[in-house]
């Protein structure tokens, strides 16, 4: 590892220890869902809807839903599911207290029977059964991401909630994981979006799962008090400009590292290396802000281990440049390492060759081995767009933060996850569509995937949940979505089952990941998906296809439906 990655990598003194939430923050995060998306937090039709449920003594029945969602996000290839951790504190903690059943007797009918409030009152998710796809797997459209089975009544009352934890949790995870693809596998991304967030939870979720989808840092502070996500940051330029003056620095000494006791006047000897630096550089020392000088003293005398200044508030090669050097060459005489510069304005590829230039200029002439290991980060609006181009360019930023187009998902701003019931009482139900596209999928499932010889995924089969699961190197015909029902044989070099049961009974029966554990998952199932179907721009469609039995299944429903469109005639 070269100088300057040692130095990327221990940034902030965090990113070798992604430290994992402790117990009492877990706590703390499970708390957070409660607060975050109590029972409340849903559409009002659905509890119209689990009255007449109640009403006609159905609300008992046993029921499927099934979450998927119908177009990959971005024009792309693939997705990311996210949110599944969310959910299960969700259906653990899910109850309704008798503030809650108040409320809903004020907006619901007056003619309600009250019996049903006494109904809601004992409600919670203890006949609840969850089968997801594991969090953190790459999944692609209309394949069943979570089938929640129970009480009719209670998984309808789910839909909204569960929806809205993984819609935009999956979104904007898979945005990030864009954003990684567009910046390669080497440079650091630092997610900078609190700001810009649509609202608190908004940054908070943000935060969390672009850390999942591929980022290494985060601004928020909170968001790593909550995942243990590594938590960085510079400086403002507010900071900088509040400083007109170098009698504004104070204190003005600064101890040397080596244990030498007395205090050095630091801004002397600033002032001392500003004078070589502007003469080695050809600069006009007239053109040098004092206040920016100052910003930087103040701000160096008290971090002096973490010293990594904004150095575009007036000119970057007038001033701030100048100024960092001037501090930077003062800090190393006194035995302490900067980290290095941000860049926030203009042509960032352009300024941080020119910035390198100057570094290695001071490196050689001055003899002076920490400015090998100076960092560049670069921000200023990044969109995936220009994050693709910049890695195009010759550039020397080592950092990119991100915030308005990560964290918004300006390029697509919903993902379009649906909650579709497709079984009552053990009957398969299916939504038939003039849209044949909104069309579901109807009965229990499984879903495989199946993987070629080069261990690259292929094809994703939904087969109904009675059928024996493919067997690889056996041959197999199945339906691929889209294909006008011509059907295809296929044979997988392996066979992976993409569903587990994550909830049963009102008990998470499966580990709780951390932040940092889903990310490493992320980049797993990342790293076996085809690249045709992992580029940024026209990539190739995946596959997905229906078994022979489900198949069949649909086109009979199909017709079923039509045979009982008579049921008006009949005696």
């Amino acid at each position: 590892m070269s100088q300057r990655s040692r130095h990327q990598s221990t940034w902030n003194q965090g990113l070798d220890n992604m430290a994992a939430p402790s117990g009492n923050t877990r706590g703390v995060m499970e708390r957070s869902i409660r607060d975050r998306a109590p029972p409340l937090l849903t559409d009002l039709y659905q509890f119209t809807m689990a009255y007449a449920y109640w009403r006609a003594g159905r609300h008992q029945e046993p029921a499927v839903f099934e979450l998927f969602f119908r177009d990959n996000p971005f024009g792309g290839g693939f997705s990311l599911f996210a949110g599944l951790h969310d959910c299960l504190l969700f259906l653990r903690s899910f109850h309704f207290t008798d503030e809650d059943v108040e409320f809903l007797r004020s907006v619901l009918p007056p003619a309600t029977d009250p019996d049903f409030f006494k109904f809601l009152r004992g409600l919670d998710c203890s006949g609840v059964t969850l089968r997801s796809v594991p969090e953190g797997t790459v999944v692609f459209a209309r394949v069943p991401l979570m089938e929640v089975a129970g009480p009719l009544a209670v998984v309808q009352l789910l839909e909204t909630s569960l929806l809205c934890l993984v819609n935009y949790a999956s979104l904007v995870c898979s945005n990030a994981a864009r954003f990684r693809l567009a910046a390669g596998p080497s440079r650091r991304l630092l997610e900078m979006g609190l700001r810009r967030a649509q609202g608190p939870d908004g940054g908070l979720t943000a935060s969390r799962y672009t850390h999942i989808g591929g980022f290494d840092l985060t601004s928020n502070v909170q968001a790593g008090f909550l995942f243990g996500i590594p938590v960085a940051g510079t400086m403002a330029h507010s900071y900088v400009t509040s400083f007109t003056s170098l009698e504004e620095v104070w204190p003005q000494t600064l101890v040397a590292l080596n244990g030498d006791p007395d205090p050095v006047d630091f801004i002397s000897l600033t002032k001392g290396w500003l004078s070589r630096v502007c003469e080695l550089l050809r600069a006009e020392p007239g053109k040098i802000r004092e206040g920016e000088l100052a910003g930087f003293l103040s701000y160096a005398i008290t971090y002096p281990q973490n010293f990594l200044p904004v150095i575009d508030s007036y000119s970057v090669g007038c001033s701030g440049l100048l100024n960092f050097c001037a501090v930077a060459l003062a800090l190393c005489e006194l035995g302490y390492r900067p980290v290095g510069v941000r860049l926030d304005s203009g042509d960032l590829c352009r300024q941080s060759v020119d910035v390198r230039r100057v570094f290695r200029l001071c490196r050689e002439h001055f003899s002076t081995s920490a400015f090998d290991s100076l960092i560049i980060v670069g921000t200023n609006n990044i969109s995936e767009q220009s994050m693709d181009e910049l890695n195009k360019m010759e550039n020397e930023i080592d950092v990119v933060g991100v915030g308005t187009h990560l964290v918004t998902c300006t390029k697509q701003p919903s993902l379009g996850c649906v909650y579709k019931l497709v079984e009552v009482r053990g009957r398969p139900r299916m939504k038939i569509s003039e849209d044949p596209k909104k069309s579901t999928v109807p009965g229990r499932k499984s879903v495989y995937r199946l993987v070629d010889a080069e261990g690259h995924p292929f094809l994703d089969l939904v087969c109904l949940a009675v059928e024996s699961p493919p067997v690889a190197g056996v041959s197999l015909s199945c339906y691929p979505l889209g294909s006008n029902d011509s059907p295809a044989s296929v044979t997988p070099a392996q066979v992976t089952c993409l569903r587990q049961e994550v909830f049963i009974k009102g008990q998470v029966t499966h580990p709780l990941c951390s932040a940092a554990e889903t990310r490493a998952k992320v980049q797993s199932s990342l790293q076996t998906v085809h690249p045709r179907h992992k580029r940024l721009h026209e990539p190739d469609s995946y596959t997905v296809a229906l078994s022979k039995k489900l198949h069949h299944l649909v086109t009979e429903t199909q017709k079923g439906s039509s045979n009982s469109s008579n049921f008006l005639l009949a005696n």
